[in-house]
């Protein structure tokens, strides 16, 4: 990769690690994003917490993790079409908006005592329906927030930092606050912890748009985008791996209420600590990515993450002392975020940029929009044969989808080597032996 001179001679370590955050817009981001994901996950645990106390029903819990995130699934790919048209920074000052309202409704109905499952349920459905158009335009939007290209990876990497940081702090202060101030209070927080990212997106200084509007119709360009898709194969490839690993894997969150009150015999504090512990794995992961300089080698890496998530999995299932519940869910965590964010900025690299907003929303599509099926395959599962038990077959599965994965990489590494090298990633001639996702 050609070097970047503008760089001291010392960017490594830490400014390494940062560099990204050296953009004034990414960095308004970085802290506003910041603040309002710990409480997002303040509020998915609460949430998580509220339907078990409401109803002691694994079943329910993959309701609501479906409802959640079903939206997700079908609005998205219009989302992504209407981000790659639409100005993106608007979109996202809309929808973080929503969220705030959302969060601030389900704080009234808990602190009132007027809530039921349905209208967590329904919350759940408004919520999803934000997301689906929040998540992908959120995703097309770091490379406007970020002038040189090559940074891009390292800022994908650090919003996985940031994703799993608020994981680490969110679930640990969600724990205390409901023992001792209940659910409600950690709904009323995450609605004022939007106030943080919406004032950040209003300070941005956001650059006249260079990229052509469409104006083909939305179904139109929906079509070319799945097109446009799934006939490149490292594309589609990436996509069906993370969309297998979510449909067959994540349900470990939607369960994890059960396994920390029915078979470690915990408390809210004990979820938050499992679910703390899946959030330093997974920002160790993070700062691994974003300590790498190239793309290159990412392919090997995202079969390695799904195969190392599969077997932290089959082992969490399988012993059932605390600690070492933490300690295996930390090797979950990682090996989600490397799989997770490795797929994020090897898609982002070789997309057209006419494109990007429908790709990330096919993106958004198998790694959300898959959840909602494992979590009610999930929660349907654990009822029949209970939690460990389907949590080891989810791991198995999800080495399973490793090794096919793995089987695919000389075929992926030499049709991607045309676009590094027309990216300006490698000089190398293409008959060189360099083995690019290797």
């Amino acid at each position: 990769m050609v070097a970047d001179k503008s760089r001291p001679d010392d960017s490594k370590g830490l400014s390494l690690i940062f560099r990204a955050l050296s953009h004034r817009n990414y960095r308004l981001f970085f802290g506003g994003q910041g603040i309002s994901l710990i409480g997002t996950w303040m509020q998915q645990i609460a949430m998580s917490w509220l339907v078990y106390h409401l109803t002691r029903s694994a079943f329910l819990l993959g309701v609501v993790g479906f409802s959640s995130q079903i939206c997700s699934f079908f609005f998205s790919p219009f989302a992504g079409v209407l981000s790659d048209r639409w100005n993106r920074h608007h979109i996202l000052v809309v929808t973080q908006s929503l969220a705030m309202i959302q969060a601030f409704i389900l704080a009234f109905l808990t602190l009132t005592g007027l809530i039921t499952i349905h209208h967590i349920v329904l919350l759940a459905i408004f919520l999803g329906l934000v997301n689906g158009f929040d998540m992908p335009t959120r995703q097309a939007f770091v490379v406007e927030m970020v002038e040189r290209r090559e940074d891009l990876g390292n800022a994908i990497a650090l919003n996985s930092l940031l994703f799993n940081g608020a994981r680490l702090v969110g679930p640990s202060i969600a724990g205390i606050l409901i023992s001792i101030l209940g659910e409600g209070m950690c709904f009323l927080l995450n609605g004022v912890s939007f106030l943080a990212v919406i004032i950040a997106l209003l300070a941005m200084k956001m650059r006249p748009e260079d990229r052509e509007h469409e104006k083909t119709q939305i179904l139109k360009g929906l079509k070319e985008g799945f097109t446009y898709a799934f006939g490149f194969v490292p594309i589609r490839s990436i996509l069906f791996l993370l969309g297998w690993i979510s449909l067959v894997g994540m349900a470990n969150t939607t369960l994890m209420p059960v396994f920390a009150r029915d078979i470690l015999h915990g408390g809210p504090q004990t979820y938050g600590f499992l679910m703390a512990a899946m959030g330093v794995g997974a920002a160790v992961g993070a700062i691994y990515l974003a300590s790498r300089e190239s793309v290159l080698g990412l392919g090997r890496l995202i079969a390695i993450a799904s195969g190392i998530f599969g077997i932290g999995l089959i082992a969490f299932s399988l012993f059932h002392l605390f600690w070492l519940s933490l300690f295996l869910l930390l090797l979950t965590g990682f090996g989600m975020m490397v799989q997770m964010a490795s797929s994020n900025t090897v898609l982002q690299t070789i997309v057209d940029d006419n494109k990007r907003g429908r790709m990330m929303s096919l993106y958004v599509m198998a790694f959300m929009g898959a959840g909602p099926f494992g979590s009610l395959l999930g929660g349907s599962l654990a009822s029949m044969i209970g939690v460990p038990t389907t949590l080891m077959l989810g791991g198995a599965s999800c080495i399973l989808g490793s090794f096919l994965f793995t089987k695919k990489l000389p075929l992926l590494r030499e049709l991607v080597r045309p676009i590094y090298m027309r990216k300006g990633i490698v000089q190398e001639e293409p008959e060189s032996a360099i083995s690019l996702m290797h």
